[in-house]
């Protein structure tokens, strides 16, 4: 079902249909979207009702009661029900009588003076299918649900059917979800294509060579398999599974506003790493995330864990309301908590009770309320007394490191992190009028949502810790639906929800609810294991699918919704850095540490800051500094990294949790002009050169090791002719071969002291380097190169 939008709307003050039809004439049941025909199986309100009725009609007869008209309020069953204000004697909606039901006389009517949506509305009538829909679901009593989101997950039967095809039980549930859409999925991509796709999923980086002819030459029918637990073994797996959390925690190292000064949450960082590396549970990874310090003999690794929610901006202004700015602060983690881990828009509901979903302002606040009786303050000083963590503060010891804390990479004696951490007394919360810091009203007490689960209090107690347990109970109908979510889209560029930040009534429908609860129940069930719900999405014939599209797939499910066919979207901005370094042989490995500042524009940070604090000018880091993986990148709040922006990375002044596609031309002008490209080029074509081979080899190995796959032979004609023709232009001296080379600081082949067993790296022709860095450069700068396929 697309995006539920609220259009305008039906059901004005008129009466009596002049023209009144044979509703049976409309047509003929349509398939429902849970994937069963109308005919056969009940219409369901969640699925097929009420995304119509947003779409035509809750802005007049919805949520809304600014914009309510005729009294009618079509998303709740006892307004539905009730007579009509403004038509005596009628009713919009009759149990089990269509023939006696407004709804339908209206949307089924021909008449333009009587015909719902009005025509001036702009929207369309109904569809004969929808009316059909609207007659079917009357017939069988117009029963309302609970959004389907707030109902807990249930595990449904495995679709059965003779294809060989599925591999596993995902592949069963989106099998029989294609049969309905009348499409059949693709064969399984070919070696050369899928190890690239698995390696850019479960590490963000390219297979090696090694690894490519390794693979190659398995034949076992468990080559696969083997390829993705080596994979899921190496540090790297957290590198790529942290880059997403980073979004969702708007993690970044600088406090923002106006002075945005430099702070050091990046031990937290390598918490999360090394979480995903031990495949920490997911239920634990947000239990010490959202109160690791309120714990039983909490450790330091588990108040660590808490700067999840200390990530947002801080002022260091002077000047300011403490007082404003600490709410602020209350706000951020409330909306990240609920956008990052409910996948909800609770932030709607500060100013207002929520126009859609069923939260009130005072559901908001009594959220907002667990994190209300934290030691944070507002204000500690402007930036002239700028500390690298604001209180709470946890200060990490050396002894620590070499002890507790050995996943943390740091050299220094002791580290201060921004924390959470409790008052010894109960600070009051009160519901802000309009959401002002200071136009409190009522006092309220810490409760989560009640629409979505109750807070049993006998369970749950008012603090951080009740909300952590509450998020993680297993009656939650969110918490593992969200994230499985998240994963899934992590693969497939899309989330079986597209609206991966609400699941709320303005949301997108899942396009395969059943396999969406399947997944998440199956995780519950198997203790939260994170590292087996990626296994069982990669072992998957789903997954493992050519991103081949048709012309027949392009039409019925443009945007692979269903899974038609393979994954193809470009490369997050981190890991198209990563791929270049990575396959140039000049990425350096080491896992976590402080963020490093590599190349940028002259001038970019100078343009946008106060002139204080020791970030007011761009200092750049030098020698392994320069060739960190882009998850290490130093991000300032009011300045982002200019080339991964580019790419659409997040900005992370805020919780996200799914990112943009853009195709821009400086997307092309970053590939064929940023230093790091153009140095990662010149360093390859260097080492080629050293190596005993001719052009052909070196052409062919460089491209093997740039799109993981053997170039066609006539792919390697063309690439060997534009080698020639470059070869040509720096013999005739039209352009400066050496010119070309001089770029980077990575060290020039004649500055290696290692002795050499084949030819000295100065003997090397500087001609036709320059022209092998030109093809290498070329070889970047394909489309394939940076999407995964």
């Amino acid at each position: 079902m697309g995006t539920i939008i609220l259009f305008a709307s039906c059901f004005h003050h008129k009466t009596g249909d002049p023209n009144t039809q044979d509703a049976n004439a409309a047509g003929a049941i349509t398939t429902t979207s849970a994937g069963n025909s109308a005919a056969t199986a009940k219409i369901s309100y969640n699925f097929d009702i009420r995304p119509i009725l947003s779409d035509k009609c809750f802005k007049c007869h919805g949520p809304d009661a600014n914009h309510r008209e005729a009294h009618l309020r079509l998303d709740i069953q006892d307004s539905a029900y009730a007579p009509l204000k403004n038509t005596k004697g009628a009713f919009a909606i009759v149990p089990g009588k269509p023939e006696r039901s407004e709804l339908l006389k209206r949307v089924s009517s021909t008449n333009v003076g009587y015909q719902m949506p009005p025509v001036d509305a702009h929207l369309g009538a109904l569809t004969p299918q929808e009316i059909d829909l609207f007659r079917q679901w009357i017939k069988e009593g117009a029963p309302y649900e609970r959004h389907w989101a707030f109902t807990p997950p249930v595990k449904a039967p495995i679709p059965q059917g003779e294809s060989k095809w599925p591999k596993n039980e995902i592949d069963y549930f989106v099998l029989a979800r294609l049969e309905k859409q009348g499409l059949q999925p693709n064969e399984e991509a070919d070696k050369e294509r899928l190890l690239k796709r698995l390696c850019l999923d479960l590490t963000g980086l390219p297979p090696t060579l090694e690894r490519m002819d390794a693979y190659q030459n398995d034949n076992s029918p468990n080559a696969y398999e083997k390829q993705v637990d080596e994979l899921l073994s190496t540090p790297q797996y957290g590198e790529k599974m942290a880059v997403h959390w980073m979004d969702v925690a708007r993690y970044a190292d600088s406090y923002g506003y106006q002075d945005d000064n430099i702070r050091t949450q990046w031990p937290w960082r390598d918490w999360v790493i090394h979480a995903f590396n031990e495949n920490m549970p997911y239920d634990q990874f947000l239990t010490w995330q959202i109160a690791g310090d309120m714990l039983p003999g909490a450790t330091k690794e588990q108040i660590l864990a808490t700067a999840f929610f200390r990530n947002h901006k801080y002022t260091e202004e002077g000047g300011v309301v403490p007082e404003e700015y600490r709410v602020e602060y209350l706000i951020d983690k409330t909306r990240t908590y609920g956008k990052g881990i409910l996948g909800l828009t609770v932030e709607c509901a500060q100013c207002h009770d929520h126009k859609y979903d069923p939260f009130s302002q005072k559901d908001y606040y009594s959220l907002l309320a667990f994190f209300n009786n934290t030691k944070e303050l507002g204000y500690e000083g402007d930036v002239s007394v700028s500390k690298p963590a604001k209180m709470p503060v946890l200060t990490i010891h050396d002894s620590d490191i070499q002890t507790t804390l050995k996943f943390i990479n740091s050299r220094d004696t002791s580290l201060k992190v921004s924390v959470m951490g409790e008052q010894d007394t109960v600070r009051p919360t009160y519901l802000l009028s309009r959401g002002r810091y200071d136009a409190p009203t009522l006092p309220v007490q810490p409760a989560a949502l009640r629409s979505v689960m109750t807070y049993d209090t006998t369970q749950f107690p008012r603090n951080r810790l009740g909300l952590a347990r509450w998020t993680v109970s297993p009656q939650n109908p969110l918490t593992a639906r969200v994230f499985v979510n998240q994963v899934w889209q992590e693969f497939f560029g899309r989330g079986i929800v597209k609206s991966a930040g609400d699941f709320g009534m303005q949301g997108d429908l899942p396009t395969n609810p059943q396999l969406l609860d399947w997944l998440a129940k199956d995780l519950m069930e198997h203790g939260w294991d994170i590292k087996r719900l990626v296994k069982q999405i990669v072992l998957s014939a789903t997954y493992r699918q050519s991103a081949k599209a048709t012309p027949e797939k392009l039409e019925k499910d443009p945007e692979n919704a269903y899974l038609s066919r393979g994954p193809r979207m470009r490369l997050p901005a981190e890991f198209i850095r990563d791929m270049v370094l990575s396959s140039s042989g000049i990425l350096v490995t080491t896992i976590g540490g402080p963020s490093v500042k590599p190349y940028q524009p002259a001038g970019v940070w100078e343009a946008a800051t106060s002139g204080r604090g020791v970030l007011a000018t761009y200092r750049q880091d030098h020698h392994d500094s320069l060739y960190r993986r882009g998850l290490y990148t130093f991000i300032k709040l009011t300045v982002p990294p200019p080339v991964m922006g580019m790419f659409d990375a997040s900005n992370r002044d805020q919780c996200e949790v799914k990112r943009g596609r853009t195709n821009t031309p400086l997307q092309a002008l970053a590939m064929l002009n940023d230093p790091t490209v153009l140095e990662a080029a010149r360093v390859l074509a260097q080492r080629l050169e050293l190596e005993p081979s001719n052009e052909d080899t070196k052409i062919e190995t460089a491209f093997r090791l740039i799109l993981c796959r053997k170039p066609t032979q006539k792919e390697q004609e063309r690439i060997k002719q534009y080698y020639l023709e470059e070869l040509a232009g720096f013999q005739k001296s039209k352009t400066n071969a050496q010119k070309t080379l001089d770029i980077g600081e990575y060290p020039q082949p004649q500055a290696q002291t290692q002795p050499q067993t084949h030819a000295q790296p100065q003997t090397a022709s500087i001609a036709t380097t320059a022209a092998l860095m030109r093809v290498i450069d070329m070889l970047y700068n394909l489309e394939e190169t940076i999407t995964k396929t």
